[in-house]
């Protein structure tokens, strides 16, 4: 109640609670540090202002956490790149091993997933961390669902590939 009453101190309370939670999220959606600093600003100040906003539906770290989404990939489409490129758009289709990502830790995935091109990173972490359907990341990107099944399929190739450069290196 003293967030809704703009308590500083409550206010203070609730970042220092929730802070590390956010902007681990804002740092997958980020291309760097600095970028996921100025996401989790930007999503508590719209966190603050919104409070009143809470229908008590939910969590409200899950309410949070999709500000802090929201807020990231409107960051990214102000920054987007209109002709990034990987080098995988015209890869022919072959198989992943299913083993390849999921014998990683949890740090070493994440610490790839940052490195993935944007268009990738986003579908990836709204499809597979997150949970939303491609219907959904599609919208929320403003792209086709299509796409956001290709990018998928690409970042899980680009993932596979770094992992298996990793075991190439670490024989």
């Amino acid at each position: 109640m003293g967030c809704l009453r703009g308590s500083s101190q409550c206010q203070r309370l609730l970042y220092d609670r929730l802070a590390g939670k956010m902007y681990a999220v804002c740092l997958r959606y980020a291309r760097s540090k600095s970028d996921a600093a100025d996401m989790l600003q930007d999503g508590f100040v719209k966190v603050f202002t919104k409070l009143d906003q809470f229908q008590f539906n939910g969590s409200f770290e899950g309410w949070v956490r999709r500000i802090m989404i929201n807020t990231a990939l409107r960051t990214y489409q102000r920054q987007r790149f209109d002709f990034e490129s990987s080098g995988y758009e015209h890869l022919p289709e072959r198989p992943i091993d299913p083993d390849a990502i999921s014998n990683l830790s949890e740090a070493e995935l994440m610490r790839l997933v940052t490195k993935l091109p944007d268009g990738y990173r986003m579908v990836f972490n709204l499809v597979a961390i997150e949970g939303y359907s491609h219907a959904e990341a599609a919208d929320l990107l403003n792209i086709q669902e299509s796409t956001s099944r290709s990018q998928l399929t690409k970042a899980r190739r680009w993932l596979a590939d770094q992992v298996e450069n990793m075991s190439k290196v670490n024989e």
